[in-house]
């Protein structure tokens, strides 16, 4: 969990010198994402709500993504993931979304994704999404794993969108 806490300060001090807000949907991280960035004094300051989308009446509840609205879509995969961090971003009015949603383990999910599939998506100023295959079965390795990996790339575009920022004459 020290590793958590320790990328979730860097977001932190971003957020909070740009005065930027962050909503977070995670599935098979299970929370960690959220806890890791409540666990910095001052989250009050960024952080303004987050869900554990980790089963259809969860998306369906959570989301207001229906079963017709995953048309084409399925869950574990990077289209999911972007359109998790956009509606965040969009629930909440936040500048930032992000989200994560895969298979832990020990075993595969139904969709066919073996144990340590995540996707994760960043939705901002800057947006990105990945996937991540960990190789592992560990459960509870893979939630933090996923959870660091989401969190890093929220760091990278946070700190890509502030490159942006300066070479604009805006201040980061």
């Amino acid at each position: 969990m020290k590793e958590l806490v320790g990328i979730a300060q860097q977001v932190a001090a971003k957020l909070i010198a740009r005065k930027e807000t962050i909503a977070v949907a995670e599935s098979s991280a299970g929370g960690l994402i959220a806890a890791s960035l409540l666990a910095v004094p001052g989250a009050s300051a960024y952080f303004l709500g987050g869900a554990v989308v980790y089963t259809r009446d969860a998306r369906r509840v959570l989301m207001d993504i229906s079963d017709d609205g995953m048309k084409g879509l399925r869950s574990s995969s990077e289209p999911y993931a972007k359109l998790l961090a956009e509606r965040m971003r969009t629930r909440f009015g936040s500048d930032w979304g992000l989200s994560e949603t895969g298979a832990a383990g020990p075993t595969g999910n139904r969709y066919g994704d073996a144990a340590g599939h995540s996707c994760m998506a960043v939705a901002g100023p800057a947006a990105e999404v990945m996937t991540l295959e960990t190789g592992s079965n560990d459960r509870f390795a893979n939630m933090q794993t996923f959870a660091a990996a989401a969190m890093r790339l929220l760091l990278k575009n946070l700190t890509s969108a502030n490159a942006r920022r300066a070479s604009s004459g805006l201040p980061p």
